[in-house]
């Protein structure tokens, strides 16, 4: 019997690295879904679990609770049978044998890929962007980054208590893949002497011993670099500063931490608004769509339109850093 609505069941995945927020999602597509009587099929382990067949039903009762938790209940994985022509075959052929008429990706760049691939293949796909980097080029805002930010910002303001006592630089990496979007954040968030980011060239001498300098002649005695994991590799900068200026200088890469935690309230919201509005894509016969935000706002593109999008680096926040770190005037003219 029928819903009345262009989908009767409909299938999601999460793909790619997890991210805080995957979980709320979830929840938030499977009980619009519930609530519109459309069936709703949880595939674990991303699109190999596609492939597989490896799926879970989902109601209200088995995603009750999730929207605090971090992770991803269905699970992630990467998949290099998908990679190739047969493998996405099967993955569309499991979505027809299983009478499934849409499907919901969550994930980042690489996930939206996959997705458009199915969709040459005659899958309703609807993408909603969950990675802590947030450099997916049609939307401002990508679930999870609030929540990797605080958690990045709360193990570097704890580092910073123990450089202060003993009067060292700590060089930290956060992730950020190739882009420095949550490097610029935390770096600000946190007082950091220096950042560096894959889309700002610096200089050593200019842009990092020198600031060093200029902090130590402000009455500074422990210093923090900031650093995204798509730059120069961060043991080699903290062995240059130790190695030239002298300071005692620590590495800490925070990893994977980054990724894990319960999602913060801008991620649990933002999640929730997104799953409920990619199946309103499927409900009314859209797929092949892209969730985003724009601003404030709720949008969807085409996903082909959609990954030919780019995001800029937020230059003029980084100038704001810039002059909190006593740079001269002619270094914002040639940034």
């Amino acid at each position: 019997m029928g819903t009345g609505y262009a989908v009767n069941r409909v299938g999601i995945l999460t793909s790619g690295g997890d991210a805080p927020g995957m979980n709320a999602a979830i929840r938030g597509a499977v009980r619009t879904l519930q609530c519109l009587g459309i069936d709703c099929i949880g595939i674990k382990h991303g699109y190999q679990g596609l492939i597989r067949g490896d799926f879970l039903p989902l109601d209200e009762r088995v995603v009750k609770g999730i929207t605090g938790r971090g992770g991803t209940m269905l699970y992630t994985a990467r998949s290099q049978e998908f990679m190739t022509d047969e493998g996405r075959q099967r993955a569309a052929d499991t979505c027809r044998y299983s009478g499934l008429d849409g499907l919901i990706v969550i994930g980042g760049d690489g996930s939206f890929r996959g997705a458009r691939e199915l969709s040459k293949h005659g899958v309703n796909v609807v993408g909603i962007p969950c990675t802590i980097d947030n450099d997916i080029g049609c939307t401002s805002y990508t679930i999870g980054f609030d929540t990797a930010c605080n958690t990045a910002v709360e193990a570097v303001d704890r580092l910073n208590d123990t450089m202060q006592s003993h009067e060292r630089c700590s060089v930290v990496e956060v992730m950020g893949r190739g882009a420095g979007h949550l490097a610029l954040s935390v770096g600000i968030a946190t007082g950091a002497t220096i950042i560096i980011v894959p889309e700002v060239h610096y200089d050593f001498e200019k842009d990092v011993f020198e600031r060093i300098r200029r902090a130590r002649l402000g009455g500074r005695n422990n210093f923090t670099v900031i650093v995204a994991e798509g730059t120069e590799p961060a043991h080699k900068i903290a062995t240059t500063i130790q190695d030239e200026i002298g300071i005692d200088t620590r590495l800490t890469a925070l990893g994977h931490i980054q990724r894990g935690g319960a999602p913060q309230i801008r991620d649990r919201v933002t999640a929730t608004c997104m799953g409920y509005r990619a199946v309103m894509l499927l409900a009314e016969g859209k797929g092949s769509r892209i969730v985003a935000m724009q601003g404030d706002e709720y949008v969807d593109y085409d996903v082909d339109v959609a990954l030919e999008m780019t995001k800029e680096f937020d230059f003029e926040t980084y100038r704001s850093f810039s002059a909190l770190t006593f740079l001269d005037k002619d270094f914002f003219v040639n940034l």
